[in-house]
Parts: structure tokens; C-alpha cells; sequence
């Protein structure tokens, strides 16, 4: 993972910062780890777990990683999907007194394995992740990591939500080059 993980919605301080090199499918390699396990509660209880956090804590803040592959010649995003219905880039809550990008590369290596009820319930902050030509992606067995296509992903809110599906145009600023092995 590159130490310096580039935010799309942030200006960049070059042109080498517009292009971005993405490495196919096949340079990466996938397994299986143990489950994770989900608390067992309902949307209610969700939203008010959340609420109260929100109230004892204040603001809370996520991170997610924006982690590109090429397939078929075309750019893919990696999304989790959990319980066969839900797409999450990878990623997860900051906490106290820990950087971002400290977050973000605990968060990579505990979900990967890897060197919205209202707007009161988080802060969410997408990073661009330079993904190295190779690595191995470690994956709890109940997710399943898949790579997207892009023009899938675009203005589709039904399936991805709000955040997923503007991950294109957030990327439309790129210049993206297909680097062969």
C-alpha cells in the first residue's frame, strides 16, 4: 500500500498526481479468512446505537479506501459484499487521536489482510490507494471482494449508494494508464 494515499476531492500538486497507474486483476492474489460476526440487531436498533455515539462523541469519522484494478481493459473498483446484498468500499471508523491514514492502513490489513440515517451519524473520507503491481488480499469468508466495473458503479444509487456510485466522477479527474506486467 502507498504511504501516501491521494484524496480525489482534494488538489493535487502536479500533473503526475493526475495519472494513475492501475495493474490487472491477475498481478493480485485472493484468500479466505475467518468470518467476521455481525451484531445481531435491527435497523432501530442500529440507528439508535448510532445516535447514541453520536451524542456521547460527538461527529464520527470513516475512512474508505477507492482500490482500482484493470479487467477486460477497463477499470474496476474492489467492493466488499456482504450478505450477498450489501457493496462497502474497505475502510471503517477512526479512532480517537489516530490519524486517517493511520485508520486506513489498519483498516486494509484487518479487513484485506493488507500491508446513512442522517447526516448526524459520520464524516465519511475517501481515499484514492495507489495499490502496489502485486499483493495478496485476505478476505473474511462471509464478504466476498469484487471488482466492478466502473461504467456499472456510475449513477447507480439503487444498487451502490450515494458514496459508491460517485466514486467515477471523483475519478474523472485521472488520467488512468493500464500498466501491463
Amino acid at each position: 500500500m502507498d504511504d501516501r494515499p491521494s484524496s480525489p476531492a482534494e488538489g493535487t500538486d502536479g500533473a503526475h498526481r493526475n495519472a494513475l497507474d492501475i495493474y490487472p486483476l491477475n498481478c493480485y492474489f485472493f484468500g479466505s479468512k475467518d468470518a467476521v460476526t455481525f451484531k445481531d440487531e435491527t435497523l432501530a436498533d442500529r440507528v439508535g446505537r448510532m445516535k447514541l455515539n453520536y451524542d456521547t462523541y460527538g461527529l464520527r469519522t470513516c475512512v474508505q479506501a477507492v482500490l482500482l484494478v484493470e479487467l477486460f481493459k477497463h477499470p474496476h473498483l474492489l467492493l466488499l459484499q456482504v450478505r450477498n446484498s450489501i457493496y462497502k468500499l474497505p475502510g471503517g471508523r477512526v479512532r480517537p487521536g489516530e490519524s486517517d491514514i493511520d485508520c486506513l492502513k489498519r483498516k486494509l490489513t484487518s479487513k484485506l489482510s493488507m500491508e446513512g440515517h442522517g447526516s448526524w451519524e459520520e464524516c465519511t473520507k475517501l481515499y484514492l490507494v495507489r495499490l502496489p503491481a502485486s499483493c495478496k488480499f485476505i478476505v473474511p469468508k462471509n464478504f466476498n471482494l469484487l471488482a466492478i466495473p466502473l461504467c456499472q458503479i456510475h449513477e447507480n444509487r439503487k444498487t451502490y449508494g450515494p458514496i459508491i456510485s460517485g466514486v467515477p466522477q471523483l475519478l474523472s479527474k485521472f488520467s488512468i494508464n493500464v500498466v501491463e506486467p
